[in-house]
């Protein structure tokens, strides 16, 4: 039956009925925040490119990471800013590196919070990029040896699940083997399993110091226009053993999160990543729009896609939007 027996409108009629027949409703458990530790930094940095966002000292990280999990958020994920770098990218498994220290100390502090980490060279590389260089070209197979040293150390040191962002070719494989090998089994694997090559990473790489000082990804990281590509990938990354996977960034890749969710049985989580937050951060700033209830129409759409979990700079504003 069609108009006039129908009538849709008769669902919006009220604040207490579009309540009532919400289809998306988005908890703080749906919510992961990432956070930047830096080595040295005795307070907070703000980042000019991230309205909100700071590199934390350890003690400043604790605090912001126990006002989140105060608030129902279950996870953080972490990124560390090294006070050296080398082609090799050794302070990234430096078992006292910043990273290390801070999955310790945050596990000590907040035993409940599960500790995400990062696994990638890009913030530990004199030359900016994701892996080992064979003169100027990133070379996959001797990176993935980096890339399980990386992941061993943080779950050594605590770390309750490694997620790999460097799309090597194999990484997934390699880091489990290394896992399971020193008896960490427990350890979870989130891989950036469709991970893509992307315009708005740029305020990460100033969050991050992790611009490259040569070329670009694109050799490594995916192109925005194969979606088929991405679901190999995905599935790739599951045989060889991630236990969950994510895609990045989450805004340009809704139809990615709807397919990877349809087709595979595994979790699909989605990072609302920094350029995503931070033009919507800037318009409302600038007063072409309503910051907040962009932010919150954009989380909206990445959970309506299908991600079970979003990873958001706007996670601890989330919970409290959407209450």
């Amino acid at each position: 039956m069609a108009f006039p027996t129908n009538r849709l409108r008769r669902l919006r009629k009220t604040e207490s009925l579009r309540q009532l027949f919400q289809e998306t409703r988005p908890v703080a458990s749906d919510f992961i925040l990432p956070l930047f530790v830096k080595e040295g930094t005795k307070s907070p940095e703000a980042i000019s490119s991230m309205p909100g966002v700071n590199r934390h000292s350890l003690t400043s990280l604790v605090r912001e990471a126990s006002s989140a999990f105060s608030l129902g958020i279950p996870g953080v994920i972490l990124f560390g800013l090294p006070r050296s770098k080398d082609p090799k990218a050794t302070e990234a498994y430096n078992k006292n590196g910043i990273i290390q220290k801070a999955i310790r100390i945050l596990k000590k502090e907040l035993p409940g919070l599960v500790v995400i980490t990062d696994v990638c060279a890009c913030e530990y590389t004199s030359h900016g990029h994701c892996g080992i260089l064979d003169k100027r070209e990133v070379a996959n197979d001797p990176t993935l040896t980096l890339l399980a040293k990386i992941a061993l150390s943080h779950a050594q040191a605590g770390a309750d699940m490694v997620a790999p962002s460097d799309m090597m070719d194999g990484r997934v494989g390699a880091i489990r083997k290394a896992l399971d090998n020193r008896g960490l089994k427990d350890t979870l694997i989130l891989s950036y399993a469709a991970k893509f090559s992307s315009s708005f990473y740029g305020p990460f790489r100033e969050a991050a110091d992790s611009t490259p000082s040569f070329g670009d990804r694109k050799t490594y990281q995916m192109p925005a226009s194969n979606s088929r590509e991405a679901l190999r990938e995905i599935e790739m990354d599951i045989e060889e053993g991630a236990d969950l996977v994510m895609v990045k960034p989450a805004l340009t890749a809704l139809d990615i999160i709807t397919r990877a969710k349809v087709r595979f049985s595994l979790p699909v989580w989605a990072y609302h990543v920094s350029g995503e937050y931070s033009m919507i951060k800037a318009a409302g700033r600038l007063g072409w729009l309503d910051g907040d209830k962009a932010m919150g129409e954009s989380l909206l759409a990445i959970k309506r896609a299908g991600a079970d979990r979003v990873i958001t700079y706007w996670a601890k504003e989330a919970v409290k939007f959407f209450k």
